[in-house]
């Protein structure tokens, strides 16, 4: 199987510049983990990747005479045989619209030279990780049929396998802190207990269902991966230009989410579905004014609406770079003010009859300043 391969071999990756000091910068870095492979412009990259054996993934230079980078990751995308090759670029261009084109090319990530060792080693590792997540994923929905005794710990491992690499992807390119993950996925869990004994819920709210929002809650923004750098990480409020490709995040993370089932949502793992739920729809609001789709009222789906409280009473009570963190008082009583509009009622009335455990929550997993 493809995953038993990528992890009893040495996994290869493909660097692709023409520029040999940093083919060089590359190599020195990479060659004592992995197998490399080395291109000097577009046409080359392509010949290796026809190839018997493709790379795990390929550092791609844009700037390059001739074919550029944004050209060959194209071509690469639009090849059946090479569509899931993580593609990262490594590039001098660092705007913002470069990033986000380079985004819409095809890529998965976009370093900026001069590159940082320690950014670059992270980046590699984890999205190779979240390859080997992937594909054990595609595998097991073609082996359903025959391997059914076996399916409860065949997803218990691959549950657990994707929400590390994907957490992981998402916490080395955002700011908020592991804790925050941490924080919010007991809030989900405490708001859910809450209310499985309402009518509204009950039926939607057993014991598995639990467990299951518990272990997709970290995935909620999972879709920041591919946000750029120069929004993601900016030091100050953003503009209306960059809230507007920050809210992308949340498409972003349903679509990463359905890649790893292969297009293939209602057949696959319940808590994957759950977890599209979370990220694509814990920023919609319940009188329909929130993203990215506008949803209101209960087309928002439940999962979406449990976390939508979460997250903004954990954003609320921590220090962001644009405004302090607020008392767990004023955190409650803008939360109160949201009911009926940005929240669903019934899940801020379960919320003020817990508000003590959510205190509790934030106490006993608090950012070390």
């Amino acid at each position: 199987m493809m995953e038993q391969a990528v992890a009893q071999r040495q996994a290869r990756i493909l660097i692709v510049d023409d520029e040999p000091i940093n083919v060089k910068v590359l190599v020195d870095l990479l060659r004592d983990q992995y197998a490399l492979v080395v291109a000097k412009d577009g046409p080359q990259a392509l010949s290796r990747l026809a190839g018997d054996v493709l790379p795990d993934l390929v550092l791609l230079d844009v700037m390059m005479p001739g074919m550029d980078g944004l050209e060959v990751c194209r071509r690469i995308k639009a090849d059946p045989r090479t569509a899931d090759l993580p593609v990262i670029f490594v590039t001098a261009l660092g705007q913002a619209h470069d990033e986000a084109h380079g985004f819409t090319c095809g890529a998965v990530d976009y370093i900026t030279k001069p590159i940082s060792p320690p950014v670059v080693l992270a980046r590699v590792a984890t999205h190779l990780t979240l390859r080997r997540a992937q594909a054990a994923l595609r595998d097991q929905n073609r082996q359903l049929e025959d391997r059914v005794r076996q399916r409860t710990a065949e997803v218990v491992m691959t549950q657990d396998v994707t929400i590390r690499a994907l957490a992981s992807l998402a916490e080395t390119r955002d700011n908020e802190t592991g804790n925050h993950i941490r924080r919010t996925q007991y809030y989900v869990r405490r708001l859910a207990e809450e209310l499985r004994g309402h009518a509204r819920f009950a039926a939607d709210l057993d014991d598995r269902t639990i467990d299951l929002l518990f272990k997709s809650a970290p995935l909620h923004d999972v879709g920041k991966v591919g946000i750029p750098d120069a929004i993601l990480l900016k030091p100050g409020r953003l503009t209306d230009e960059e809230f507007t490709i920050m809210k992308r995040h949340a498409a972003l993370g349903r679509e990463a989410l359905l890649a790893a089932l292969d297009g293939q949502a209602d057949q696959g793992v319940d808590f994957l579905r759950y977890a599209m739920e979370i990220a694509a729809g814990h920023h919609e609001k319940w009188d329909g004014s929130g993203y990215p789709a506008g949803l209101a009222g209960e087309a928002i789906p439940l999962s979406a609406r449990l976390m939508a409280v979460a997250d903004v009473y954990d954003a609320l009570i921590s220090r962001r770079v644009y405004k302090p963190a607020f008392p767990h008082e004023k955190a409650v009583a803008i939360i109160t003010e949201g009911r009926g509009s940005h929240f669903d009622p019934d899940i801020v009335d379960a919320f003020l009859r817990i508000a003590d455990d959510f205190r509790a929550i934030a106490a006993r997993y608090a950012d070390d300043d």
